[in-house]
């Protein structure tokens, strides 16, 4: 499913930005961008989301920002003062006349007088990165959510959607019977020939049942009632409902293979066409 969730944490230095963001996708696929400082919590920060978005293409991107004017750049006044005192030394045995201007930026690119503090990250540095991730996944999977009730409301609309044509078929069911046995009469009665009454009722009558669609349409309602049913009574429906729904088209394909009658053929179709477009929102339902 989509969804989208940001988390922030601020510490008297620092503010912690965490953004996630999902696109459908049948499994989970999780891409984590993080800054170099906190790469080492990079599997338990994996695990923590994995758990919460379950399934779908997932990208997490990690910010920090610096709210304290800072730098981790040392300056060693001890070597620096050494610097200048043996260049000042040089300058005066050799009578050069000194320009600091030059010398000092030449003195600060001189070996261990400027050096670079590697940053760890403190323990609580670690638990607002933790904070600002649960915080945007409680977001994300809200937002989750409410896209998930709007789906399955959509569902149910178009499983009623099915219901409705499926009752519409039953006026054409009953004119069906009577149409194929006047045509059956109709034909024979151009063969001229002597027929037996009875047999050819038996007959009739073996041959519609064949066209029979009353264990179809139980069927169907069922399956219809029981996607309903875990529409409303389950988490993470979405590959259960996808199989009730297989389970529906077999049922209707059956129904339509039988209809051999215009009309029905028509709602077939436009039960196909409402069963097609739950199963492309199934996939979008954890």
């Amino acid at each position: 499913m989509t969804g989208f969730g940001k988390g922030e944490v601020s510490l008297p230095s620092k503010k912690i930005t965490v953004e996630v963001r999902s696109l459908n996708s049948k499994q989970l696929d999780l891409s984590v961008r993080i800054p170099g400082i906190y790469r080492q919590k990079e599997f338990d920060l994996r695990s923590i989301a994995s758990a919460a978005i379950q399934r779908g293409k997932a990208d997490i991107t990690i910010t920090v920002e610096n709210t304290v004017v800072s730098t981790s750049a040392k300056l060693n006044k001890e070597i620096f003062n050494d610097y200048m005192r043996q260049v000042n030394d040089a300058l005066a045995y050799s009578g050069v006349s000194a320009d600091y201007d030059a010398i000092v930026p030449a003195v600060l690119r001189m070996p261990e007088v400027v050096s670079a503090q590697v940053e760890s990250l403190t323990e609580e540095e670690s638990a607002a990165l933790e904070q600002a991730l649960g915080l945007a996944l409680e977001q994300f999977n809200a937002f989750r959510e409410q896209e998930g009730a709007t789906l399955i409301a959509d569902l149910l609309r178009r499983i009623d959607l099915i219901e409705e044509y499926k009752r519409q078929v039953e006026p054409f069911e009953a004119q069906r019977a009577e149409t194929i046995k006047n045509r059956i009469r109709e034909n024979l009665a151009q063969l001229k020939v002597d027929i037996d009454t009875n047999r050819l009722e038996q007959e009739m009558i073996f041959y519609i049942e064949k066209l029979d669609i009353t264990e179809e349409k139980v069927r169907l309602a069922n399956h219809c009632n029981y996607f309903r049913e875990v529409a409303a009574s389950e988490e993470a429906v979405g590959r259960k409902l996808g199989f009730i729904a297989q389970e529906m088209g077999r049922e209707i394909n059956t129904l339509g293979s039988k209809s051999n009658e215009a009309n029905m053929q028509i709602l077939v179709v436009k039960m196909k066409d409402e069963l097609e477009k739950i199963k492309e929102q199934v996939l979008n339902i954890l």
